[in-house]
């Protein structure tokens, strides 16, 4: 739609009091904006003249209220750009008047050492058409322009007061911005300007959640902005928080009734509603996005976005709320900022409520409509779904443990009875034996939810195990606090903690040790599987202002150790097919490998340089090469570099090439296992390389190519069957692709062939024998023996050659070279190897809840069934082996 500029000012003058005097006082803009000219007014607005600061800002904010308005009421200036133009000014204003407050002191100075904060809609660049600004000024004690008889201190606060008197005094040009001060630290006690390390020291120990609320929007906007920049990359913990703090949780929920409660207004559109505190108002958009915000934002900086808007979008991709939230948020916003505007632009007063009467028509034909009745009727539709997501605030996080999960006891109408020796013994944590319940918040924190955990306690499979393993997570925990107030905010934790704890030790063990990773079960992507490889690296590698190496390595840990717990929950939940859980390990896994290579360059060059033309690539073998994880697989890679030896790198310490990429990638392997607080994501297995351990741990790819065609034995061809790299440019991508494609496309003598993986797989068997009944990996006729199989094809016949088992062996089915239930032994044996791992890592037979979880996961009615299968799957194993090795493969009992 075409801007409407004669309509605009027709209103302008006949329904905004305020306006029409600016038209008068501004005649040249008025011609500009007549003529359709709006960006050329706008800039005309900013280019004043004026004998000194104060008076060219109340000129500059004139004309900039004027040229806004109109450009807003023709439709030729969206919200969007009147409230970023607004904010900028702000800014510049802000700057200005810090500066000529320092200046009148302190001749030809720089603002240094004293910083000017923009919180709320001025720090999100979404000022309101007639705004107050709520900086926060902080200082510099040592940097601070000053006399040199002036104190810091006292030098501060003079600036301070000199700053807001230049931008809030009216004068007969106006003003510039009324400056409320009251969102610094302790406002009722501390003065104006507060110094730096004073400000630290309050948002590390003592602030509150409206306080972390607040700072969700925070910018340094004006004077030293790079030393506010600092501040805000230092106290960035305090406001985006690894660890869910329900005690901040739920004081954001009280301050949510609050706003409601507050609000004397009519609780609904009609004259005298305030479209920002009203229900269904502003605030509560706002409210909506920063609790989501403050909730999650600490895990996923993809949400640590300032504007409103964009807030609401960032929590719909990723998945925090529904699009459809997110869009009808979004456009009720955009319509009540507008609304607002209209408001404010007829007097220029901070005002946001509906008038009555002949004010509240005029509004109306300012805005276009017809009336005041129709102006209520917008503004009621506006209203009405933001009221209605308000009023479910928090709720939509809520996680429930899948109704299909094989292990959860029914719903029942009362509550079950707990034995009294549950009872008891829960209740003797409380005598001071455990660290975590000896506060006397941790023990208010444990009463609230103890009828909760006796009733998950005594309806679990085991509940002596439970309670057992309860007592050992509660052990190791310094504090209980927060653990207690997640469960009593999210309810249907009790019941995948008590999965977690009685039916998988693993999964039980990292939650002793961690506790934290309870923070990726909070929402409803908790059981969604991970995304692709690309995104997952994303999530991982996301940097920060400020981060330096170490930080960029926790993020890694923290994040993937996140996903691998969810995914472990996702399989004892069964909210997936195991395959599909491997999958999304082995993702997972992948994307690490790409975010710790990527980390540890950057930082190594930082001190070696780099080596032009050359890089470092990563070889993916075995299960990680085949894209099939379970819980406790290694990563079997190969470090292999492009380019020649000859190469030097060029920082200031250079290394020559095969140095600088072995110490390279020594650094990416511990950045992966070396254990930290963060604890070690993965046993990296480079054993696989050329020579193994006597080698180097990387090696050119002409060496690779080179020792494969002329070294190799016949296992370590086999090993680059599931080949596949990772980690690397196209272009070395290709190249490695190629060298491992030749080798395996080598003419073989088949009967050779047949008596080297015969005799490995003998050697293997006697080496390696299996560690109980459900070893699906090494129990004769199982998957190892598949693996030789299908290797033996693929490395003789030089067909299905691809580092996808399942794939390969379709391929081998189609040409005839198995039978199709080879394909099935295959899934069910890859399945119970992926449940085992969390289920049974002892491989002998669980207790009955868990035995039923693995025999459901692999698509049998019961364990017998399970047993059952396995055995004809092994059989079938068997027939293979004798049709195509030749010979009988006997299967261990």
């Amino acid at each position: 739609m075409s801007a409407d500029w004669t309509s605009a000012l027709a209103r302008a003058r006949e329904n905004a009091p305020f306006l029409a005097r600016a038209l008068d006082r501004r005649p040249d803009l008025a011609e500009l904006l007549a003529a359709g000219e709006g960006e050329q007014a706008l800039l005309a607005a900013k280019q004043v003249e004026a004998a000194d600061i104060p008076t060219a800002l109340r000129r500059e904010r004139l004309g900039l209220a004027l040229v806004l308005a109109v450009g807003d009421l023709a439709g030729a200036f969206d919200l969007y750009k009147v409230m970023r133009e607004l904010s900028f000014f702000a800014d510049r204003a802000l700057h200005d008047a810090i500066g000529a407050a320092i200046l009148r002191r302190v001749p030809d100075a720089e603002p240094a050492g004293m910083i000017g904060l923009a919180l709320g809609k001025h720090g999100a660049g979404e000022l309101n058409y007639s705004s107050d600004i709520d900086p926060i000024l902080l200082y510099e004690p040592e940097t601070l322009a000053r006399r040199e008889r002036d104190e810091p201190g006292e030098a501060a606060q003079r600036y301070a007061r000199e700053i807001v008197r230049l931008l809030s005094e009216v004068t007969a040009e106006g003003y510039v911005f009324r400056v409320d001060l009251r969102l610094r630290p302790a406002s009722e006690v501390s003065p104006l300007a507060i110094p730096l390390d004073a400000a630290i020291t309050h948002y590390e120990s003592s602030a509150l959640a409206w306080e972390r609320a607040a700072f969700i929007r925070a910018r340094a906007c004006a004077g030293d902005i790079a030393a506010g920049e600092a501040f805000l990359d230092h106290i960035r913990p305090f406001v985006w928080r690894r660890s869910l703090d329900f005690g901040a949780i739920d004081e954001i929920r009280r301050l949510t009734h609050r706003i409601r409660d507050k609000q004397s207004g009519p609780p609904v559109p009609q004259p005298g509603y305030n479209l920002k505190l009203g229900r269904g108002g502003i605030r509560e958009i706002e409210f909506f996005a920063q609790t989501h915000q403050l909730i999650h934002g600490g895990r996923d900086p993809a949400l640590r976005v300032r504007g409103t808007r964009q807030t609401l979008d960032a929590l719909a991709a990723t998945g925090r709320i529904s699009q459809d939230d997110a869009r009808a948020l979004g456009e009720s916003y955009d319509g009540l900022r507008t609304i607002e505007h209209r408001l404010q632009m007829i007097g220029d007063q901070q005002t946001h409520s509906l008038p009555s009467g002949e004010a509240l028509d005029t509004a109306a034909r300012l805005h276009g409509l017809a009336d005041g009745a129709a102006l209520v009727e917008y503004v009621r539709d506006l209203a009405r779904p933001v009221a209605e997501r308000f009023d479910a605030l928090l709720d939509e996080d809520r996680i429930s443990v899948p109704a299909s999960a094989p292990h959860v006891v029914a719903g029942e109408e009362h509550a079950p009875q707990v034995p009294a020796d549950i009872a008891e013994r829960v209740a003797g944590w409380t005598d001071g034996k455990y660290q975590a319940l000896r506060s006397s918040a941790a023990l208010g924190a444990f009463e609230a939810i103890r009828p909760d955990l006796l009733s998950s306690i005594a309806t679990s499979p085991d509940p002596d195990a439970a309670l057992v393993r309860w007592e050992s997570l509660i052990s190791r925990l310094p504090s209980a606090i927060n653990l207690f107030r997640l469960l009593e905010a999210r309810p249907g934790l009790f019941a995948l903690i008590a999965d977690c704890l009685t039916l998988a030790p693993p999964l039980a063990e990292e939650l002793s040790r961690r506790a934290d990773l309870l923070d990726a079960l909070i929402d409803r992507t908790a059981l969604d599987l991970p995304g692709s490889v690309d995104e997952l690296a994303a999530r991982m590698g996301r940097r920060e202002r400020g981060d330096d190496y170490e930080m960029r390595l926790d993020r890694l840990r923290v994040v993937t150790g996140e996903m691998r717990f969810a995914l472990g929950v996702q399989l004892i939940e069964a909210a997936h097919d195991p395959l599909a859980i491997a999958a999304g390990l082995s993702r997972t896994a992948e994307a690490a490998l790409r975010v710790a290579l990527d980390a540890a360059e950057e930082e190594f060059a930082s001190k070696h340089g780099r080596i032009a033309g050359s890089e470092l690539a990563i070889l993916g073998l075995g299960r990680l090469g085949g894209g099939v994880l379970t819980h406790a697989s290694d990563l079997d890679i190969i470090y292999l570099f492009t380019g020649t030896h000859e190469r030097e790198s060029d920082g200031p310490r250079p290394l020559g090439a095969t140095l600088y990429f072995n110490r390279l990638a020594q650094r990416v392997t511990a950045a992966l296992s070396v254990p930290t607080a963060q604890g070690a994501l993965y046993e990296v297995d480079t054993r696989l390389r050329p020579q193994g351990n006597q080698g180097p741990l990387a090696v050119s790819v002409e060496s690779f190519a080179r020792y494969q065609r002329e070294d190799a034995w016949t296992w370590e061809h086999m090993a680059l069957t599931r080949a596949r790299v990772l980690a690397a440019s196209e272009t070395a991508r290709e190249d490695i692709d190629q060298v491992v494609a030749s080798i395996l496309s080598r003419e073989r003598d088949p009967e050779r062939l047949r008596a080297d993986l015969i005799k490995m797989r003998r050697e293997m068997a006697d080496h390696k024998p299996a560690k109980g009944p459900l070893d699906a990996k090494l129990l004769r006729g199982g998957l190892v023996d598949i693996e030789f199989l299908v290797h033996f094809l693929q490395l003789r016949d030089r067909q299905a050659v691809t580092p996808d088992l399942g794939l390969a062996i379709d391929t081998l089915v189609k040409a005839g070279r198995f039978s199709g239930t080879i394909a099935g032994a295959h899934d069910l044996m890859t399945r119970l190897l992926v449940g085992t791992r969390l289920l049974a890592p002892d491989l002998d037979r669980p207790d009955p809840a868990a035995a039923s979880l693995l025999a459901r996961q692999s698509g049998c009615e019961d364990y017998a069934c399970l047993i059952e299968r396995l055995g004809a799957a092994r059989a079938e194993v068997a027939a293979a082996w004798q049709d195509i090795y030749g010979e009988t493969l006997e299967l261990d009992e």
